[in-house]
């Protein structure tokens, strides 16, 4: 059996979740435009440019699911899915998961976006496990923090290595395994894979994948 990993914004999906269900949140007048809006922005240059302090970004990403009641939450979430996300699902994403699905290979997406915005979008690849950044919720509400270790840098590999061992596994079960990704920021995931795959990389992995060989993919269609 192989274990294939997927990164998720700006690799199965042509745009980043977490960038754009902030922007969503600032359309619909849930967010305050003039001050959450650069902060948005400057959040996510940081996270390109590697410098991202991931606690600090998840006060601001978590803050609005404590404010709000899970009904409401979920309501947008299903406009965004609509609005936002469906277009960023191309049918080479498409293609590559259910390949992988279809190989009975152990798949997952392991992302730093928290779970709530990323859950039924995973839902809609087809793909069962979803290992990603968990809000924390308190009598079923969120409280705007995290919970545990973000899937974030070197997090995803703790994240990963536990869900592993929840199911009696570990890295050296498999035959082969696979993690695709865009991102600089997945390098410390994927060198503990034997097939890392650079898909529509940022520069930084772009001229690390031509250094080691590892093959660069488009899912852009």
């Amino acid at each position: 059996m192989d274990l294939v990993l997927f990164d998720l914004d700006n690799t199965l999906l042509t745009g980043d979740s977490d960038f754009a269900w902030a922007q969503f949140l600032i359309r619909k007048g849930v967010l305050d435009r003039e001050v959450q809006e650069a902060k948005n922005i400057a959040f996510y240059e940081q996270y390109k440019d590697g410098t991202l302090d991931i606690f600090e970004f998840l006060d601001f990403q978590l803050a609005p699911l404590a404010r709000h009641p899970r009904a409401q939450l979920d309501a947008w979430h299903r406009e965004f899915m609509a609005t936002t996300i469906a277009p960023m699902i191309g049918q080479r994403a498409r293609t590559l998961a259910r390949e992988h699905l279809d190989s009975d290979a152990l798949v997952a997406v392991v992302t730093a976006t928290n779970a709530f915005v990323t859950g039924p979008i995973v839902r809609e690849f087809g793909i069962p496990h979803l290992i990603a950044t968990i809000p924390a919720m308190e009598n079923g509400a969120f409280t705007g923090k995290p919970r545990g270790t973000p899937a974030f840098k070197a997090g995803k590999i703790e994240r990963v290595d536990n869900w592993l061992e929840s199911l009696g596994l570990h890295m050296g079960s498999f035959e082969q395994s696979w993690f695709y990704s865009d991102s600089h920021n997945d390098l410390p995931l994927m060198m503990r894979v034997d097939k890392p795959v650079a898909v529509d990389p940022d520069d930084t992995l772009r001229a690390h994948a031509a250094q080691h060989g590892w093959p660069v993919l488009s899912l852009h269609d």
